[in-house]
C-alpha cells in the first residue's frame, strides 16, 4: 500500500505522516494553499516531507479560497479565543474545505498510482466541522468509489476519526513526531498565541496525554482558564 497523506503542517496531519511512514507506506504529502491566514503551516508540511524523504505537493487553490468567504480563517473576522468546543469556533468553518481538498487528493492519487489517501480528521472536530465527521468520511469514500470506478481503486483512510487530540499526541510521540515542528495556531503569528481554540486544544491534549508540550506560546497559561470556563 502506498499512501498520499493530506498534510496541513499541523500536529494531527504531521503525526499521521510519521505514523504512515513508520509503517513503510508513505508515498507523498500534499498540502493546500487556500489563502488561510495561518499559511505558515505550509512550511511545516514541506519540512515534514523533506524529513520523511517523500515528494511534497503544494496545490494552490487560493482562487477557490477567495470565494469561500465568511470564515475567520480566510476573511477579516477575528479568530475566536477560548475552548475549541465553544460555539464561537464555528466562525473558523471554511465551507466544503475537506471535500474540495480530498477530491483533488484522490485525483492526484489516481494519477500517480497511489492506492490510499489519508486524512487526519479527529473526534474533537466533530462538534464544529461537518466535513470531519464519520458520516462524511463514509459518504465521501463511497462517492469516490463511483467517481473512479473502472479507473482506480483508492481507499480513504481516516484513522483518527474516532480518537481525541490527546490520543493523537500519544500515537504521534510513539512514531517520533517532532511536535515543535508542527503548527496549530489559527492566528498565524510568530509563535502560537496560546489563546485561540486550536492552541487551547493543543495545550490541553499534551496535558491529558501526560507529555511535555514543546510548543512556544505567547500565553502559556490561558488554556487552563478556557478549560475551566467549560467546566473541564
Amino acid at each position: 500500500m502506498t499512501t498520499l497523506v493530506v498534510c496541513s503542517g499541523g500536529l494531527d496531519s504531521v503525526s499521521l505522516a510519521h505514523i504512515v511512514a513508520a509503517e513503510g507506506e508513505l508515498g507523498a504529502l500534499v498540502t493546500f494553499d487556500y489563502n488561510q491566514r495561518h499559511r505558515r503551516e505550509i512550511d511545516h508540511a514541506r519540512q515534514a516531507a523533506t524529513r520523511l524523504g517523500v515528494p511534497f505537493h503544494l496545490v494552490d487553490i487560493t482562487p477557490i479560497g477567495a470565494v469561500l468567504t465568511g470564515s475567520a480563517l480566510t476573511d477579516t473576522l477575528d479568530v475566536p479565543e477560548g475552548h475549541y468546543a465553544e460555539d464561537t469556533m464555528k466562525a473558523t468553518i471554511v465551507p466544503n474545505r475537506n471535500p474540495i481538498m480530498l477530491t483533488i487528493a484522490f485525483g492526484m492519487a489516481a494519477a500517480r498510482n497511489l492506492d490510499t489517501v489519508a486524512v487526519a480528521v479527529h473526534g474533537g472536530d466533530h462538534f464544529i466541522y461537518p466535513d470531519c465527521r464519520p458520516g462524511f468520511i463514509e459518504s465521501f469514500a463511497a462517492m469516490q468509489m463511483h467517481a473512479l470506478d473502472g479507473f482506480a481503486d483508492i481507499r480513504l483512510m481516516a484513522p483518527f476519526v474516532h480518537l481525541t487530540k490527546a490520543d493523537i499526541v500519544k500515537l504521534g510521540a510513539e512514531a517520533g513526531t517532532p511536535f515543535a515542528q508542527t503548527w496549530s495556531c489559527y492566528k498565524g503569528g510568530a509563535v502560537h498565541c496560546g489563546r485561540c481554540g486550536t492552541c487551547v486544544e493543543r495545550r490541553e491534549a499534551f496535558e491529558i496525554a501526560g507529555l511535555d508540550d514543546p510548543t512556544v506560546y505567547e500565553d502559556r497559561a490561558y488554556w487552563r482558564i478556557a478549560v475551566s470556563a467549560r467546566g473541564g
